[in-house]
């Protein structure tokens, strides 16, 4: 039977020291290197696991403790372990994961697993890697296989993981190994999982964007731009002029608002569109995507006292929010500039529209993107606070928004090129999707100062997301992430 090196941090609870113990006695389980920050004394283990055991000191993740394993490892495959969740083994777990290996010849395996939260277990299937997952967030699960011979190749052939990395010497590791093997997904719950991270997915949202994370941000963009350039996916910073036609617009600018059963906030929304102090005309276009609460009476009666707000009703009922889009972009109504506004957000001073538009007028960008505060839906600040998207650069920005979830709020665009490209009628990802196409050809312009109040509340579409709406959502933008990247690879001659 093949043989494994287990890879895990220094078990410190029980259910972690029971963990080492079970693959100790595995019979393909050769040797475990266990990592850790200090230097305990191993005094919980058994005898085996401990003529079995290497300690190391130093961060699994990091690229000296990534070289250490591929050092070390001198067996066929390599078992992760990740640290912060309590795991325990199903029946032939080991022996499925290496089987799988043998059969397909894949680089790094992963599988489904099932979630245990004290009182009930429920499966919690992954997704399947694509050309476009190569976010630094991509779950694999906290156990998957390594094919000690893939791995060694693909070092060989795309260079050794840089020893100096922090916390990017896994995440340099699969994308090296991605190039050239597959990632197979088994999909059967092979083990079980306590998860450690128990906040939902609206509280996870904002996590790759926490200032406080900007030094671990800034090695995942290194990390991920070596890799576009590996794959021919890459683009230097050279950008095409979006052109100055100003056309037939019955207005300088308009604020799009899509709206669906928002009684309780529409109201302050359009409010705040309506409240902009500006030199140039503008509208307030809101598409009530059939709405069936009081949210359609409301704008009846704010239409009713400003001929600037726009009340559309769309004859479709299949729309997503990129649909709604499509009906204010492509409708008579809208002018040459079209800034986003959430149903449920505000606009942080009345001269938000004002600022965006001035830097649109600069002539240079199809479209420009702002920076947002978090707050609670009483206007209070929550963590993280300000979202600015610093890790957007000129040089980089289009490249790193393939490795992130999002550009940042309030977004407008540039009409004319806008229309040529049209959104994608889906309500996740909408705007990622037409942001990532713009940035092929076009210089995104940045605003770093907040313009933009996103509330965060029970009535949130994202505050509490199940884990298959979850995984759709991610799954999408893996798509459309593997679409971008074919087209920059046909771009470059690839």
């Amino acid at each position: 039977m093949p043989t494994i090196t287990a890879v895990m941090t220094y078990p410190e609870e029980r259910s972690a020291i029971e963990l080492t113990e079970t693959l100790a006695t595995s019979n393909a389980v050769t040797r475990l290197l266990l990592f850790q920050s200090n230097e305990p004394e191993v005094t919980e283990l058994s005898s085996l696991a401990r003529s079995r055991t290497t300690m190391v000191h130093g961060n699994l993740f990091s690229g000296s403790g990534v070289n250490r394993v591929l050092e070390d490892g001198s067996t066929d495959y390599l078992l992760f372990v990740l640290p912060g969740d309590q795991i325990r083994l199903g029946q032939r777990t080991i022996e499925r994961f290496v089987s799988t290996g043998e059969d397909s010849d894949a680089g790094l395996i992963y599988s489904d697993f099932r979630d245990d939260d004290g009182n009930q277990a429920a499966d919690h299937p992954l997704l399947d890697y694509q050309l476009g997952s190569i976010r630094d967030g991509f779950d694999f699960g906290p156990v998957f296989l390594v094919s000690k011979r893939a791995a060694d190749r693909a070092v060989e052939k795309h260079g050794g993981v840089d020893n100096n990395l922090q916390w990017a010497g896994l995440y340099d590791l699969r994308l090296k190994l991605s190039v050239d093997s597959g990632m197979l997904r088994i999909p059967e719950p092979l083990y079980t999982r306590g998860p450690s991270d128990r906040r939902t997915t609206g509280e996870r949202q904002f996590d790759y964007v926490d200032p406080r994370q900007r030094t671990y941000q800034i090695e995942m963009e290194r990390i991920a731009t070596e890799h576009l350039k590996r794959i021919g996916a890459y683009l230097t910073p050279g950008f095409r002029n979006p052109g100055t036609e100003d056309g037939e617009f019955p207005v300088r600018a308009s604020i799009v608002i899509p709206v669906r059963n928002r009684e309780r906030t529409v109201k302050d929304a359009a409010n705040s569109a309506l409240s902009q102090r500006t030199s140039f005309e503008f509208n307030v276009i809101v598409v009530d995507n059939h709405s069936t609460d009081r949210t359609t009476e409301i704008l009846e009666e704010i239409a009713s006292h400003d001929h600037r707000l726009i009340h559309l009703k769309p004859a479709r009922k299949d729309l997503g929010i990129g649909g709604c889009w499509n009906e204010a972009v492509y409708s008579g109504h809208c002018g040459k500039y079209a800034a986003q506004l959430d149903s449920d957000d505000l606009y942080s001073s009345e001269h938000t529209l004002d600022t965006i538009v001035s830097r649109l007028d600069e002539g240079r960008y199809a479209m420009v993107i702002g920076s947002y505060k978090i707050v609670n839906f009483d206007l209070e600040e929550i963590p993280p606070g300000l979202i600015d998207h610093r890790e957007w650069t000129r040089e980089n920005g289009r490249n790193n928004a393939l490795r992130i979830n999002g550009l940042g709020a309030p977004r407008a665009f540039y009409v004319p090129i806008l229309r040529q490209i049209g959104f994608p009628n889906a309500s996740y990802g909408e705007d990622y999707a037409v942001a990532l196409r713009i940035s092929r050809d076009y210089e995104i312009g940045r605003i770093f100062e907040p313009l933009y109040y996103a509330r965060r509340w029970e009535g949130n579409s994202d505050a509490a997301l199940p884990l298959a709406t979850a995984n759709r959502y991610d799954a999408y933008k893996d798509r459309l992430r593997t679409v971008e990247i074919l087209a920059r690879q046909r771009m470059n001659g690839q």
